[in-house]
């Protein structure tokens, strides 16, 4: 190989190196760019799910303290009342004073009730199961409608997180029944296996056309599917005009 040729094949050589390390310059800044996008969607949904967590825990926070005025309105208020009513007619006879002693007694069973809610920590150390008993247990207390849980276990290995998440929905659910459904029975199921968490949920109320669930983005059923899509879990609303009204749920645990 003559010089001239040398120096033509170094030349093509060089061009080619330079070509290829272009090309792994262009290849590593693509990854780099694509990398930090992905770490930046990351990091979005990371700060979304908090934001969702934290505005959960005040909406559950604010549906409480709602609650528990009304319960102190119109059903501790009135049992203190007739207490009131049944002293001031005592006439002295032990009958009516003892009827009026049970009728405090059970004020202060219900104030005691209510005492567990009004503690900001009182979520944080519940099971979900446990924290839908003391919601169930409102509703048949306040007369709301007939109520009943149903469960497979009463604890399991479930982020607290997500069940801040699950217990929000449902608490959306229980609210559109009671203001909406003119429901007389609402019915919970949970079942938990090892890594699915299924629950369904049911009222007898007038229903609505769920085919069109556009028409009632102001009623709170909008929220549950786009909490839903947030944890990974499914959500399905179901519900015809006089048939009443169907929530289902399954969320499965991920993989470590």
């Amino acid at each position: 190989m003559d010089e001239k040729e040398l120096q033509s094949f170094l030349i093509i050589f060089s061009i080619i190196a330079f070509f290829l390390a272009l090309t792994v310059v262009i290849l590593f800044a693509i990854f780099q760019k694509r990398k930090n996008k992905l770490l930046r969607e990351q990091q979005a949904a990371e700060n979304r799910f908090r934001e969702e967590i934290i505005e959960a825990e005040v909406e559950i926070r604010e549906e409480t303290l709602r609650n528990i005025s009304w319960e102190l309105h119109d059903n501790i208020g009135q049992m203190l009342t007739l207490a009131k009513i049944q002293l001031q007619n005592s006439d002295e006879s032990s009958e009516t004073i003892e009827e009026a002693s049970e009728t405090i007694g059970k004020c202060l069973m219900e104030l005691r009730s209510l005492s567990k809610l009004i503690n900001p920590d009182t979520f944080k150390t519940l099971s979900l199961v446990e924290a839908l008993t003391l919601e169930i247990e409102r509703f048949n207390r306040m007369k709301y409608l007939e109520a009943t849980l149903e469960f497979s276990e009463e604890t399991f290995n479930l982020d607290k997180k997500v069940e801040v998440v699950v217990f929000r929905m449902l608490q959306e659910f229980f609210t559109n029944t009671i203001k909406h459904s003119k429901a007389s029975e609402l019915t919970v199921r949970v079942d938990y296996d090892d890594q699915t968490l299924k629950i369904e949920a049911r009222d007898n109320g007038v229903g609505f056309d769920s085919s069109n669930m556009n028409r009632f983005k102001g009623i709170g059923l909008s929220n549950i599917r786009n909490r839903a899509n947030l944890i990974n879990a499914q959500a399905q609303i179901l519900s015809r005009i006089g048939e009443g009204t169907q929530f289902y749920l399954t969320y499965k645990k991920e993989e470590i």
